[in-house]
């Protein structure tokens, strides 16, 4: 038995599930992995998080996230134990109920089940953690490296002067909206919503994957929502939840659709150097699998008049994803920058 397994062991014991059977189930596109609990006597589920913090960092984020969310009166599962040093939590099982699964089991409820999860971020809104750490123009127009780093035929070892042009205007346009104040879970997207149907009002929307949550721009966790890299929304329903979006917020809506524009267009293009890592560095090349939505995704961002020159700019530097070119990211990289 490995020295991790022992860990693990040792945990359950302490936590009085060492006899609970183990069922392996999906996790997300980091080092973490995610396990099934049955109680033997009880028949009670729970979850298990693995998360060696040498690889995927300390999980204290996500402990301080889930505490806020239960006490803003949001779904977060309930933490039964957990031992940071090593790495392990044992969590509420929230059920199997995703949003993407019960949209594809039944279309019909996807505009009812999208508009509980815009609810959801506007109640995130109305309830602002200071203690978050900033996602502001600098830190977004950083994160953009991701795709000038590895969305490449030949990966650099730093960007070229082109790109940190691209990322300079990309700070100017995005320091010109001002407010970055709102909560934002990050990967806040269909396969990480959870139906909960014997719950009430927000509560009934329960949240995974929130340990990135930030302070950031109010449009984020909308066009992560509607701009979703795993599965299509149509332009009809996204449309309307800009609009419901708008009118419960109180906002311009022609002025949040240029603004949301440039904050998706951000999201996107680093998710494109995320995939390309994920798959050139990382050896998932599962992922590349998901680039061409994000850059249809990328070019409807930059579609917006606003974002002529921003367009004008990262054409050049962005390989459109052909085949041949997809082929490329699927091979993983020998000296990766």
């Amino acid at each position: 038995m490995s020295n991790r397994a022992n860990q693990r062991s040792q945990f359950l014991i302490d936590a009085g599930w060492q006899s609970a059977t183990l069922e392996p189930i999906a996790g997300d596109a980091s080092a973490r992995t995610y396990q099934r609990l049955t109680h033997p006597d009880t028949h009670q589920t729970a979850i298990l998080m693995d998360a060696p913090p040498d690889r995927t960092g300390s999980s204290a984020p996500f402990i301080m996230v889930a505490d806020y969310l239960t006490q803003s009166g949001l779904s977060a599962p309930e933490i039964f134990a957990h031992d940071l040093e090593a790495g392990f939590l044992l969590l509420e099982d929230l059920g199997d109920a995703l949003f993407a699964n019960v949209i594809t089991n039944d279309a019909a409820r996807e505009q009812h089940l999208y508009e509980a999860a815009l609810h959801v971020i506007c109640h995130l809104h109305a309830h602002p953690n200071q203690s978050l750490p900033k996602y502001g123009p600098n830190e977004m127009a950083q994160a953009t490296d991701l795709a000038f780093l590895h969305y490449q035929t030949t990966l650099p070892t730093e960007p070229g002067d082109d790109a940190r042009h691209a990322k300079d205007l990309l700070r100017e346009l995005l320091a010109q909206l001002g407010e970055f104040t709102c909560v934002s879970l990050r990967d806040f997207h269909a396969e990480n919503l959870i139906w909960l149907p014997k719950r009430t009002g927000v509560a009934r929307v329960g949240l995974l994957d929130f340990q990135d949550a930030v302070q950031t721009h109010p449009a984020y966790d909308l066009m992560s929502l509607i701009r979703d890299a795993r599965r299509d929304v149509s332009p009809e329903l996204a449309d309307h939840l800009i609009t419901l979006f708008c009118q419960i917020k109180g906002y311009d809506e022609p002025s949040f659709r240029a603004e949301a524009a440039l904050i998706s267009a951000q999201r996107n293009l680093r998710i494109l150097g995320i995939f390309a890592r994920l798959s050139r560095v990382m050896n998932k090349p599962h992922y590349v699998d998901l680039i061409p939505r994000v850059w249809a995704h990328l070019q409807t961002d930059l579609s917006h008049p606003s974002l002529a020159n921003l367009s004008a700019t990262l054409t050049p530097l962005l390989e459109p994803p052909t085949r041949a070119f997809l082929q490329i990211l699927r091979t993983p990289c020998q000296t990766p920058p």
